[in-house]
């Protein structure tokens, strides 16, 4: 289905939404911005900002009748206020149907489980004393999850002993009220895919590997360093896993691979995702403009790398304070790089402020110099 091509509204005005908005406008396309507070990252460079959130359905809907398809930043909008913009004759892209299969990461892997895709065992805990069961599931080592809310690793504990377990159910039923337990996959890479799918077409771009600190997305490689073979068996799984949740619009699906090259799927997220950013410079089309292609009904573009590789570093909050970069002029004599300050207002530990992408030949050089300007950051 194609629509009209004035404007998209995006529910968040984060960095997801503020990239997107930037590949919209290149495109002649305007963007309306949905965020809690006025000033989003995204909101700012918009005139169609509203001021509010989705569970005030007189704004949502003042919001919605401004567009002529609506997407997101985020899954952890409740599906029902999806449905609510549906119901008023707005396209939502991804759907609420597929939204609901999504943002309960336990529905998620039973859906695409039930779908023959390859994940880790899992099983809901509904009991506070189930240690020893787990334990003689799962073994020594297995981990409890959020089934909504999780993100850069919140929402997320390793259970090693009856001790951590207990601290965690407390821990992350404060974060959501339900849990479920996932057995400890012992990979040797993590990789990513992002997948864009339209009625028409479905596309891939390249298998990427990423890095984790502190189980926060530091650094993507792109392409990952992998066997061809088990490259494309990774594109495979990944578009599987989208057509398993009806999906339209971008996906990040996030999967381990193990050293007999096995893949499993970790997760997906209906959106533009971390592991994606590099596209804006190395890639025909970035994540961004085929995200608003795929919103549109548009012919996507070409998701092929324009260099042999690239690396994409983020810049982390490492306390608390603004978000200005303070030593921009010795930031910008050191070298080829292309550098996105998020424009977020506030600093803190973890935060992910920005990003620095760099291109060329040589995977272990650009590593080095990434790490070295991302390490020159004073934020």
């Amino acid at each position: 289905m194609q629509v009209r091509h004035n404007c998209i509204g995006i529910l968040g005005g984060g960095q997801l939404a503020r990239m997107s908005l930037q590949a919209a406008s290149r495109l002649g396309i305007s963007i309306a911005i949905l965020e809690k507070h006025s000033g989003s990252p995204a909101g700012m460079l918009t005139r169609k900002e509203f001021a509010g959130w989705v569970d005030n359905h007189i704004l949502l809907e003042q919001f919605a009748r401004q567009c002529d398809a609506v997407t997101l930043e985020n899954e952890f909008i409740d599906a029902s206020n999806l449905y609510f913009i549906e119901t008023l004759g707005i396209r939502m892209v991804p759907s609420s149907d597929t939204i609901a299969l999504i943002q309960d990461k336990y529905i998620q892997k039973r859906t695409l489980a039930a779908a023959g895709i390859p994940v880790p065992a899992f099983i809901p805990v509904t009991d506070t004393s189930e240690y020893q069961k787990l334990k003689k599931l799962f073994g020594k080592k297995f981990l409890l999850k959020s089934r909504k809310m999780g993100y850069d690793g919140y929402g997320n504990a390793m259970i090693t002993s009856p001790e951590d377990y207990v601290s965690s159910i407390e821990k992350l039923t404060k974060r959501h009220s339900d849990i479920y337990a996932e057995g400890f996959v012992n990979f040797e890479k993590e990789l990513a895919v992002m997948v864009v799918r339209t009625q028409k077409e479905v596309k891939t771009y390249p298998v990427v590997e990423t890095i984790q600190e502190n189980h926060i997305c530091k650094l993507v490689l792109a392409p990952a360093g992998i066997p061809k073979k088990t490259a494309e068996l990774a594109k495979q799984i990944a578009v599987a896993a989208v057509e398993a949740v009806d999906g339209f619009g971008i996906f990040g699906v996030e999967l381990f691979c193990n050293s007999a090259g096995d893949v499993l799927v970790n997760e997906m997220a209906p959106r533009p995702h971390n592991s994606g950013h590099y596209t804006i410079e190395a890639t025909v089309t970035s994540q961004f403009e085929n995200h608003i292609r795929s919103v549109l009904g548009l012919p996507l573009g070409s998701t092929e790398m324009n260099c042999k590789n690239a690396v994409m570093i983020n810049i982390l909050g490492r306390g608390d304070g603004t978000g200005e970069i303070k030593n921009m002029d010795k930031l910008m004599k050191m070298g080829d790089f292309y550098l996105h300050n998020y424009g977020k207002k506030v600093s803190r530990p973890g935060r992910k402020m920005g990003h620095i992408t760099l291109k060329g030949d040589d995977m272990s050089v650009l590593i080095k110099q990434a790490k070295k300007i991302e390490r020159t950051v004073v934020i």
